[in-house]
């Protein structure tokens, strides 16, 4: 038994562009993950995506209402930026969407739900991506910031907590640096300027965000791999460091330290994909760190020495300094395909704490995605999820493991609220505490988890005990 700190954050999350649909969405408001859609719907798993989602532009009131009979304590969503406005160029707002993004606010705080919002979560208009390739373009960070701070002068005044970006490697590690993903263009010099444009957009809205003198704060929200090497041979233990600095250092040092490390800068120039920066750009990241942090963690990152040589007639990448590496006998969530190791979450606690010192942060995503959740439904017609409620036993034991020894965490949100669309992955695999049924209604029901959820909210004890040798 654990006991949970009575300010300790027991939330849950989701997106916008995974949960609202295009209700209302007007003639140029796709983003990114719309206009994929529209391009490749054949890779979303039996075409499911954000045309309907989970419907939450009309069913906002009541997934607030299952919130409070939770009794969650926070909810952390995006705005979507896509259809924020009409004009992106002059940023006319889209007042029929900034109404429902009021309604929603006001709704939560009337629950007692505490809002915290996101202002990316790859939802950049599709409109920037033609005209400016994105976030290639310094012209978009502008933007960027110009729409924060329309989203800051709205919204401020009652949100407290705002995050820049949801995992802001991800879009360009998997479309331009492994490019899996469309528009499938291997570029890798632009995934490191898009790392870096959102780097110096981040330092930009928090500049403004401090500026205007907001009761609240900003941080924003990264998904760093904890990364384990095979073994302690220096070069395996090389392998490690490598991976964790081109995709974890390379957002944590600029956000939180204010500037990139020296061996990333070195790397980037070598191998010719440097991003170039203006020095009152680097001085701006040094002036505006991030005030906390959102952390996403799901699994470990396993790697050893790369044991052929790296391929001179392909581009640059940083494979060519680590290789996966498979655990023999690790446990598995086979429907995900990706390994459960719940003491990653006491791991990452210790990294950030030796590493960034005392800045404050919290779980922001951690959830267990099963397929078939039918299969697991009793004769009433509820989901009895008890995989879900162990995994997220598992990994809340080891993140309270972590406060315990000092961690500043703040608390852990749940991914997700509702079962919702994933990129490719749809609602193949679901997250939820309730269940959403693919019918027209997108009827709603809770699983056996929201209860159990709701138990360790309100008696702020985990009932767990570490699993015996079996003697």
């Amino acid at each position: 038994m654990m006991k949970i700190p009575e300010n300790f954050i027991l939330g849950a999350a989701s997106s916008a562009w995974q949960t609202e649909g295009w209700q209302g969405k007007k003639e140029g408001q796709d983003s990114y993950l719309d206009k994929w859609y529209k391009e490749e719907r054949f890779v979303w798993h039996n075409g499911y995506g954000p045309a309907v989602a989970t419907n939450f532009m009309e069913k906002f009131s009541e997934d607030i209402g299952f919130m409070k009979e939770i009794h969650l304590t926070h909810y952390r969503t995006s705005i979507n930026w896509a259809r924020f406005f009409t004009d992106y160029e002059n940023l006319v707002v889209d007042e029929d969407y900034a109404s429902h993004v009021d309604q929603m606010i006001d709704q939560l705080l009337a629950a007692g739900i505490e809002p915290m919002l996101c202002l990316e979560h790859y939802e950049l208009p599709a409109y920037l991506m033609d005209q400016y390739d994105g976030w290639s373009s310094r012209h978009v960070v502008e933007l960027y910031t110009r729409y924060a701070e329309i989203a800051f002068e709205r919204y401020g005044d009652r949100v407290k907590h705002w995050f820049t970006f949801n995992e802001p490697i991800v879009i360009q590690t998997r479309c331009y640096l492994d490019a899996v993903r469309w528009p499938h263009e291997q570029n890798t010099r632009k995934w490191m300027l898009w790392n870096y444009h959102k780097v110096l957009a981040t330092a930009q809205a928090v500049a403004c965000y401090h500026q205007k003198g907001y009761k609240g704060r900003i941080g924003c929200v990264l998904n760093p791999e904890m990364v384990y090497a095979r073994s302690s041979s220096p070069e395996d233990q090389k392998a490690k460091e490598m991976y964790d600095l081109f995709y974890n250092r390379v957002f944590f040092d600029p956000m939180i330290k204010g500037y990139y490390p020296d061996e990333l800068i070195e790397l980037c120039k070598k191998y010719g994909i440097y991003f170039d920066p203006k020095e009152k750009d680097l001085q701006t990241i040094q002036e505006h760190t991030v005030d906390f942090l959102g952390v996403n963690q799901y699994y470990p990152k396993r790697v050893r020495a790369p044991r052929y040589q790296w391929n001179q007639e392909t581009p640059f990448h940083p494979e060519m300094f680590y290789e996966t590496f498979d655990l023999p006998g690790k446990q598995m969530n086979n429907s995900r395909g990706w390994e459960i190791y719940p003491k990653v979450m006491f791991d990452m606690a210790q990294y950030l704490k030796e590493n960034y010192g005392s800045i404050p942060w919290l779980i922001t995503e951690n959830g267990m995605g099963r397929e078939n959740e039918e299969f697991y439904m009793n004769d009433e017609g509820q989901v009895e999820d008890d995989y879900r409620i162990q995994f997220i036993s598992d990994h809340l034991y080891w993140l309270l493991k972590a406060v315990e020894n000092g961690a500043n965490c703040e608390g852990y949100m749940l991914w997700a609220f509702t079962d919702c669309v994933s990129p490719m992955n749809a609602f193949k695999n679901r997250y939820g505490l309730v269940r959403i049924e693919l019918d027209k209604e997108r009827t709603r029901s809770l699983k056996k988890s929201a209860s159990w959820y709701r138990s360790i909210i309100d008696d702020r004890i985990l009932h767990y005990e570490e699993k015996p040798l079996i003697m």
